[in-house]
């Protein structure tokens, strides 16, 4: 029983990262405009590394809550759109691709609201695409910076990942449309 209890007491846990990683976009953008490369990478590292935890400690405790649900999402769209003005701002991403990812997320933001309040509760898991949007756009602006702190990787690498956004974006976008809007039409008729 006292073990149980000590263990439903760190429920919190996974939140208060979240929470942390949410703090650490100030940082992170001060540094990218700053120009201090090595620094701002070393926190988007930690912000990564603090999402993988928060996740794993919510999945291995059953630490799950719906605020969870929306923290984490929230805190990984803020860091990353965050990250993006900023490169996009110090001339680093091209503007038309920060506008589109931009885009991109105030469409899903903005549909997921409207869900939320006129048919019912978003389950606010991310579909395959989303993932694989979200892996190769941070994958996309890791490269960004690492190429500003060591050169590396080729810069054809760095091109040939920013197009990957584009196109992963695009279909992204589109999918999560579709797919809520189907949704919606389902339960409203039902």
């Amino acid at each position: 029983m006292a073990a149980s209890a000590q263990h439903n007491r760190l429920a919190w846990l996974p939140n208060f990262i979240c929470v942390i990683r949410m703090l650490l976009v100030v940082p992170v953008v001060w540094f990218l405009v700053r120009a201090q490369y090595q620094i701002a990478l070393a926190l988007v590292l930690t912000a990564g590394i603090s999402d993988w935890l928060d996740g794993y400690l919510a999945r291995r405790f059953g630490w799950m809550s719906r605020i969870g649900g929306l923290l984490d999402p929230l805190a990984d769209k803020l860091l990353f759109i965050s990250v993006f003005a900023a490169l996009a701002w110090s001339g680093l991403v091209p503007g038309w691709l920060f506008a589109i990812v931009l885009a991109r997320d105030l469409v899903i933001v903005s549909g997921a609201i409207a869900y939320e309040y006129l048919i019912g509760p978003v389950d606010p898991r991310p579909s395959r695409v989303g993932k694989l949007n979200t892996v190769i756009a941070l994958l996309y602006l890791f490269f960004v910076i690492a190429w500003q702190v060591w050169g590396w990787p080729p810069a054809i690498t760095v091109t040939v990942t920013g197009a990957a956004v584009f196109v992963v974006s695009l279909v992204s976008g589109l999918h999560y449309v579709l797919t809520w809007s189907r949704l919606a039409l389902r339960v409203r008729a039902a």
